[in-house]
């Protein structure tokens, strides 16, 4: 099915000819229309401050998979096909394979530029050029007669498709996958992917079976899944262009994303995936509520797949196959279930897959594996719940960094909720103080604690979230105990120093300790309720802080009444 919409995608491209496709070409040679050189030292075309050019300009110039054999490229290879360059891992068989194939193509095509390469690669290359130290014969070489390229001559490029046709080499007919039509079929793909992290840099075979462990009924190389030439052509070339176009292409944690719709109508996935604006996650929301539908948009099939490259292969990783409107009711969802305040208590923004994936691990270049990104894709494309998993990681980085990130807690609101059989529009957006949830009420009791402590003692050093935020979200019987026993001689203080600070304090914490249970703190929390727990230490912070500014703002216009003062400061610490 893959194979199929890539090769329905092709149609839509201006696809340079067969088996060319575009290279970085470093050294040009200069000839006359007798074979002459024109310079002695070959053009080289490389710009390093260009990472595009730094091996040399891209040109369309012939291209077919190799693999461990001699299979030269015409008028445009190395310079150990293209001269003969004698190497400490040179092989000389390669030089005579390239002259033989341009001796075919000269008496096929009978093109002058043709020839006059023949004549000057007869004539001892090597002892004409000069090369000199930076000389790079792992770079790709090619010719100019008089100013044309023989490579860019339609009788060429003819021959050069020719020469690589199945039916040409007596290849086995059998009915292609992709096409459905019985045809002369690869033993080998002729092209490769680019661009796919994971795989080598010359590229990777989507189709390939190098190994007994991977062949099937007697089937090795491509023929494990017979695809005759065009078909073959097309789908990687489409698959090239998906993955070189950044409006096509998300790569991040090991993994590249492409997506497409069976006809351009505008619809632009990536930056709600990457970069989601305000305004536009709005316009979303709004339309999916109103119900409306535009059915030439709506309609439109919907592809995507995620592609990660092991050695020499690509790997299918997950494939879509949906519609437009279906993505736009599932990231809708996906955007609400995400909504939460920000750590001051700022309107809920929408976050990118790239924030909520980072939030799982320290170092997103080392730790980040494909699973994370892709279960966060597939859920806000199709509305499957996330793994318990991602929970897990969001959990265990609360404990290691002693805290709770608001993409972090997003990412728990968005796990919770995608796992409920109900969702609840705007729920666990900002503070609840109704919530009964026991693990929800534990959370807001340490955030409560912790704004005691800092009241009283400013200058504290580690604080008990430092300390204690692990054994608190996890076991919190064994240890608010001693917490709150500890908070008494810092409210005290309170009392006598600053008296509206001691009041509304007190207060919140009866309010947070009137809502726990008859049977006390519990034992134990389960992996939500240790979710559930940070949203409530989340949450309270938010609003400390929020009130905090909103005094700090009625001092400044000299509106606030004689107890109003800030309960957080400004600069209180906050891991974002």
């Amino acid at each position: 099915m893959l194979l199929q919409r890539l090769r329905e995608y092709s149609e839509r491209l201006d696809l340079p000819p067969t088996l060319y496709n575009e290279s970085p070409v470093r050294y040009i040679i200069e000839l006359n229309a007798e074979g002459k050189l024109l310079n002695r030292q070959p053009t080289d075309t490389a710009d390093p401050s260009s990472p595009r050019t730094r091996r040399g300009q891209r040109r369309l110039v012939p291209q077919v998979q190799r693999a461990s054999g001699v299979k030269p490229l015409l008028l445009a290879d190395k310079a150990d096909y293209a001269l003969g360059y004698a190497g400490d891992d040179s092989k000389p068989k390669r030089h005579a394979a390239f002259i033989e194939l341009l001796d075919r193509c000269a008496a096929e095509t009978r093109e002058t530029a043709v020839t006059a390469v023949r004549e000057f690669l007869r004539s001892e290359p090597l002892a004409q050029l000069e090369l000199d130290d930076t000389f790079a014969p792992g770079d790709i070489i090619t010719f100019r007669v008089d100013g044309v390229f023989p490579t860019d001559i339609p009788s060429v490029r003819a021959f050069w498709a020719a020469e690589n046709d199945p039916a040409a080499r007596n290849s086995p007919i059998m009915q292609c996958l992709v096409c459905g039509q019985d045809r002369p079929v690869l033993d080998r793909l002729q092209a490769k992917i680019k661009g796919v992290p994971g795989g080598q840099t010359a590229g990777t075979s989507i189709i390939s079976a190098n190994a007994k462990a991977f062949e099937s009924y007697g089937l090795e190389a491509s023929l494990i899944a017979p695809t005759c030439a065009d078909c073959g052509e097309r789908f990687t070339k489409a698959a090239n262009d998906l993955l070189a176009n950044e409006r096509t292409r998300i790569r991040f944690g090991g993994m590249a994303f492409i997506f497409w719709t069976r006809e351009e109508i505008g619809f632009d996935l990536r930056t709600f995936i990457s970069d989601p604006q305000p305004d536009e996650v709005r316009g979303l929301l709004e339309s999916v509520r109103k119900g409306g539908r535009a059915p030439d948009v709506d309609g439109t099939k919907f592809y995507a797949t995620a592609l990660s490259g092991s050695g020499g292969r690509a790997v299918v990783r997950d494939w879509l196959d949906t519609t437009v409107g279906e993505v736009k009711d599932h990231l809708a969802g996906w955007f609400s279930r995400q909504r939460i305040v920000g750590p001051y208590g700022e309107e809920p923004e929408p976050l990118g897959l790239y924030a909520l994936a980072a939030a799982t691990v320290r170092d997103v270049q080392k730790e980040l594996a494909p699973p994370t990104p892709r279960s966060l894709l597939r859920s806000a494309l199709t509305g499957a719940p996330l793994p318990p998993g991602l929970l897990y990681q969001a959990v265990r980085r609360n404990r290691a960094e002693q805290g709770v990130t608001r993409p972090r807690a997003a990412l728990i609101k968005v796990v919770l909720l995608s796992n409920e059989t109900t969702d609840k529009e705007d729920s666990m957006v900002q503070l609840d103080p109704d919530n009964p949830s026991a693990a929800y009420r534990c959370g807001r009791l340490l955030a409560v604690l912790e704004q005691i402590q800092h009241q009283a003692i400013p200058s504290a050093g580690q604080t008990i979230v430092d300390r204690f935020f692990g054994t608190a979200s996890s076991a919190p019987a064994s240890v608010f105990g001693r917490l709150i026993r500890g908070a008494q001689p810092h409210l005290g203080k309170l009392q006598r120093d600053r008296r509206g600070a001691y009041v509304a304090l007190q207060r919140r914490l009866e309010d947070v300790l009137a809502g726990l249970p008859a049977s006390g703190f519990p034992r134990v929390l389960t992996l939500e309720d240790q979710g559930v727990f940070a949203l409530g230490y989340y949450h309270q912070r938010a609003l400390d802080r929020a009130q905090a500014r909103e005094a700090a703002e009625r001092r400044k216009a000299g509106a606030a009444s004689p107890g109003d003062e800030p309960l957080v400061d400004e600069d209180l610490s906050e891991n974002e």
